[in-house]
């Protein structure tokens, strides 16, 4: 666990894939720190699991059920989280699949098109909700999940790699755009992390996790919380300089 402290005091904070995985441990994070999370999953079982183990422990969350393809559930999504905590202060735009690996002309239009709107179009329709509340206020900061899909290219999942990238690019026009407005948009690239999803995606013999430690500088896969402490860095008061970047955070495999 990380032993890295943030003050979130009076601040409401909203993490979008927060039923496991990276979303999960930035809730956590964000709760540990002080915040009001609104917890945000297309699960509803694994979600409300989630916002109950925060609430035993005595944090003020709030579970919303919604699918982030869809603008009208994701303006719900933040109309709900206002309207419960009174503002919006932090989001962590997080929910995404990860398509199996295959070969590019193999891909379903279908597939495409279910990755791109979660993947991208999910990014845009979050950031939009967000920035019209955080612009109502004057402040706010915003962190999109690319990966270092986003940054290089590989192989078998090229959808996945376009979305990401996509991802980047939103962030660092978005950055630009508001960043005279008392907002920062930046986006985090996470390599490969030890979640349930990726569990699930060696078990079926879709990623190979002993040749993805031989490929990383530092040897290991990254744990969730190394990527909630990225992310609530660049929503803290420790980060006011960073606009628009895309922060690695992937044991140096990108540095290759």
């Amino acid at each position: 666990m990380s032993n890295v402290t943030y003050d979130f005091s009076g601040q409401v904070a909203l993490v979008s894939g927060a039923a496991a995985g990276l979303g999960l441990a930035t809730a956590k994070a964000f709760a540990a720190s002080g915040a009001k999370v609104a917890l945000v999953d297309i699960d509803e079982g694994a979600l409300q699991a989630a916002v109950k183990g925060l609430r035993e422990e005595g944090r003020e969350v709030l579970g919303i059920c919604c699918d982030v393809s869809d603008d009208r559930q994701v303006k719900e999504m933040v109309e709900k989280t206002v309207k419960t905590f009174g503002r919006l202060d932090a989001a962590y735009n997080n929910a995404g699949i990860v398509p199996r690996a295959t070969d590019f002309t193999e891909i379903l239009q279908s597939d495409y098109d279910r990755l791109m709107a979660v993947n991208l179009k999910g990014v845009w329709s979050a950031m939009k909700y967000e920035l019209l509340q955080m612009e109502s206020q004057g402040s706010g900061t915003i962190v999109n999940c690319s990966s270092l899909a986003g940054l290089v290219g590989g192989y078998g999942r090229p959808g996945y790699h376009a979305a990401k990238h996509g991802v980047v690019g939103l962030t660092r026009s978005v950055g630009m755009e508001y960043a005279a407005r008392g907002i920062r948009v930046n986006a985090v690239c996470p390599g490969t992390m030890v979640t349930p999803q990726v569990m699930r995606m060696s078990e079926s013999n879709d990623l190979d996790l002993e040749l993805v430690e031989k490929s990383v500088p530092i040897k290991r896969m990254g744990r969730a919380e190394e990527i909630a402490d990225a992310v609530l860095w660049l929503c803290s008061s420790g980060s006011t300089y960073v606009i628009g970047q895309a922060l690695a955070v992937d044991g140096g495999y990108t540095t290759q």
